[in-house]
């Protein structure tokens, strides 16, 4: 079973930032997963939400400032918001990073960046997995590259994420855990299909995704794994 970190170590440090990310590889992950928009000067940066209000001192969406403007916010008073680019390069190839696609448009810019860091940062495409609740993101990045390993998001049905999957030729599916019971996993599992499950924070809501035998759980808390 995967350990993945939940937009770095969420539940310690200010999620998705270099330092969140860093902590969750302190504790040993095999992967982290991050959130990513395009910005106004057209730069992939690693955010979750569609404005700044939640998480940092500015206001608004996301999408409107450049990526000038949005060095100079602060993320929860200390941290600021990196692009994908740093990301990778502070991971190097080490463990597993999935990417989800969170803003519009932004399948064909990370297939842009993955295809940059695999010819020329020796970057292997194992260690890179693109998920998204957007089905027109993931089709965008299938069309551009079929062997870029792709994950179906889902906080409504498994069956409806496997049928999808099977349209963009992947097996693996990222679904709720609230949505698993012993006997959905194994079916799924059965058809093929690796389960990773999120966001897994409590120590009994662990030990039960666990005894389903989930191919990986991700966490605020991947110390906890």
């Amino acid at each position: 079973m995967l350990k993945i970190g939940h937009r770095g170590a969420k539940g310690h440090i200010a999620e998705n930032t270099l330092e969140s990310i860093n902590q969750a590889i302190q504790f040993g992950v095999d992967g982290i997963e991050i959130d990513v928009h395009i910005c106004k000067s057209g730069q992939l940066v690693v955010f979750h939400d569609f404005t700044l209000d939640r998480m940092t001192n500015g206001t608004g969406e996301i999408g409107k400032y450049t990526l000038k403007q949005l060095k100079q916010l602060r993320v929860e008073d200390n941290y600021q918001i990196p692009t994908l680019t740093e990301v990778l390069d502070l991971i190097d190839n080490t463990i597993l990073v999935n990417i989800e696609l969170k803003g519009e448009a932004t399948g064909l810019p990370v297939c842009q960046v993955i295809d940059y860091y695999v010819a020329n940062k020796n970057w292997s495409l194992g260690n890179i997995l693109v998920s998204s609740f957007q089905e027109k993101e993931l089709l965008d990045v299938f069309n551009h590259n079929p062997n870029i390993p792709l994950a179906v998001l889902t906080k409504a049905s498994v069956t409806k994420a496997i049928h999808f999957a099977h349209r963009i030729k992947t097996k693996i599916i990222h679904p709720n855990f609230a949505l698993l019971s012993k006997d959905n996993v194994k079916e799924a599992q059965k058809l093929g299909f690796k389960v990773n499950t999120w966001t897994v924070n409590t120590k009994q809501a662990i030990k039960r995704m666990k005894s389903y035998q989930v191919d990986a759980i991700i966490s605020d808390f991947p110390d906890r794994l």
